[in-house]
């Protein structure tokens, strides 16, 4: 049992530990092979919910989703769950074009490496001998290039800044 804040909490610590699974950030560097090292707490919630079987998703905004294999079945059963649009729609087969073709399946080596596929240096920008950086996105992770990390952390900045000034403007009836 483990005990929050002020108040007594039943909370187990396999339900503590789930709440933080998939968090953080961490930089690495990709060797000459394409090859990372995972950090040890990644490792662990990889392996925590399964074999350590992931699959890797190149994402449109220019990183590397690492998603286990439970997760990302998960997220394409949602997507594929009505195959007549599938059928009659040309955005749903545009988006499984997308996922199949940026999309591979690895293991986790028992020294905790993987390799990057290939075809997924160039688009995000993950280039051997490069450092980068893992960042947990809580259902998995993501490898950043470190200047694109940092675009997209600025990005993320004057968003939720814009987001702010909208609604206290919107709360303060400015107009």
């Amino acid at each position: 049992m483990d005990y929050i804040g002020t108040n007594w909490n039943t909370k187990t610590s396999t339900q503590l530990d789930f709440m933080r699974a998939f968090c953080g950030q961490d930089r690495i560097l990709i060797d000459a092979n394409g090859r990372f090292k995972l950090p040890p707490h990644v490792i662990g919630d990889f392996l925590a919910g399964g074999s350590g079987d992931i699959v890797f998703y190149c994402l449109p905004e220019g990183a590397l989703a690492i998603y286990p294999e439970k997760v990302f079945d998960e997220i394409r059963r949602q997507e594929t769950a009505d195959i007549q649009q599938i059928g009659s729609s040309m955005l749903r087969r545009r988006s499984m074009r997308q996922f199949g073709a940026w999309s591979a399946s690895a293991a986790i080596t028992q020294q905790g490496r993987l390799t990057l596929p290939l075809e997924f240096r160039a688009p995000t920008g993950l280039q051997a001998g490069s450092e980068a950086i893992i960042i947990g996105v809580e259902i998995g992770v993501e490898v950043w290039n470190l200047s694109r990390w940092q675009r997209e952390q600025q990005l993320i900045r004057e968003h939720e800044m814009s987001r702010g000034e909208l609604e206290l403007a919107n709360d303060l009836k400015i107009e």
